[in-house]
């Protein structure tokens, strides 16, 4: 049986591009989100994309399929925001198992037709874990320093509870991505190792951080390198950055991180930096030529496309990350 451990040996693999970015395309009305199910719920639910996985299925297994189709080996649940965390925003906290097992189930069956109908590329699903909207090292009052919106363990019990439900509902991998702070990510990946153990399972994980400017730091203050070492105490699949910069941008974080990593890495940048409007406006071309430094650098493993992105980015990217080979690493400093 082909498994990502087997194929990320063989080649650069290419996750999916933005979620987001392609459900804007449909347009969805507030009744769109609600569907008959929610039709008379208290709150307004546009914007909650998560829930579109019970309210408008066909539309994200379509994503999922347009992914596939140019290339990538890797699509990601469309559950960034499937935490209880989060979902208090709408007041949906009962519904998180449902989303994300929804999510996961969708995922599963798209990648099951593209691998039966092309064996020798077998397709993978990653459960994407995001940051929640709370921060476990920073206040959110300047006034009151020592406060804390959320604390390590109340972010374990919501992780849990979503890695159960995305295991639950078949992916290969679990993604804890857009890591702006590591506080927060620990508490992912503890909640993943006590699943793990309660399962006697074991399953691969990839840890993504956000450099959010210039600094070369996550929001809570770390180099590169602290974020590495932060996150090194479990074995992982892979550890990489996405989102906050484009390509170009981020490439000297690679750098570092290739350099000093002994993990698998991966990137998946914006679509550049965002216009005065924050709209994305890099090419799928201008992506590609900025990626393909990566590749020649031998900085990465797994390379996809964060907000902005497109299928076509993804398929401009697939196709230079075809030329190269996977950077190469030393698999026994894994364990």
């Amino acid at each position: 049986m082909k498994t990502i451990l087997t194929e990320i040996q063989k080649r650069i693999l290419v996750l999916d591009g933005a979620m987001g970015t392609m459900l804007q395309q449909y347009n969805f009305t507030e009744e769109d989100f609600r569907g008959q199910r929610f039709k008379d719920y208290p709150i307004s639910l546009k914007g909650n994309n998560d829930l579109l996985s019970i309210t408008q299925p066909d539309a994200i297994a379509e994503i999922h399929s347009k992914y596939f189709e140019v290339g990538a080996d890797i699509i990601e649940t469309n559950t960034f925001s499937g935490t209880t965390i989060a979902m208090a925003d709408y007041q949906m906290e009962d519904l998180v198992y449902e989303l994300n097992y929804q999510s996961a189930k969708i995922a599963r069956e798209v990648a099951n037709e593209f691998t039966q109908n092309n064996p020798e590329k077998p397709r993978f699903v990653a459960g994407s874990i995001g940051p929640t909207n709370r921060t476990a090292s920073l206040s959110p009052d300047v006034n009151r320093p020592e406060y804390r919106a959320i604390t390590f363990d109340e972010l374990r019990v919501a992780y849990k509870q979503q890695v159960e439900a995305l295991i639950d509902g078949g992916v290969d991998i679990l993604l804890v991505e857009t890591i702006f702070d590591t506080l927060n990510a620990k508490a992912a990946l503890f909640a993943i190792e006590e699943v793990k153990e309660i399962r006697n399972i074991d399953i691969p994980i990839m840890v993504s951080g956000t450099i959010t400017d210039a600094s070369g730091r996550t929001l809570s203050g770390q180099t590169v390198e602290a974020f590495l070492t932060s996150v090194s105490h479990i074995p992982l699949l892979s550890v990489g950055f996405n989102c906050a910069l484009g390509a170009k941008q981020l490439q000297p974080y690679l750098k570092r991180l290739a350099r000093e990593s002994n993990f698998y890495t991966s990137a998946h940048p914006n679509a550049g930096l965002p216009n005065a409007f924050g709209e994305y406006d890099e090419t799928p071309e201008q992506m590609q030529f900025f990626i393909e430094n990566y590749l020649k650098d031998n900085l990465i493993n797994i390379i996809g496309g964060c907000c902005g992105t497109s299928p076509a980015h993804i398929k401009a990217i697939a196709e230079v990350a075809a030329k190269y080979q996977p950077r190469k690493i030393t698999i026994e400093t894994n364990e």
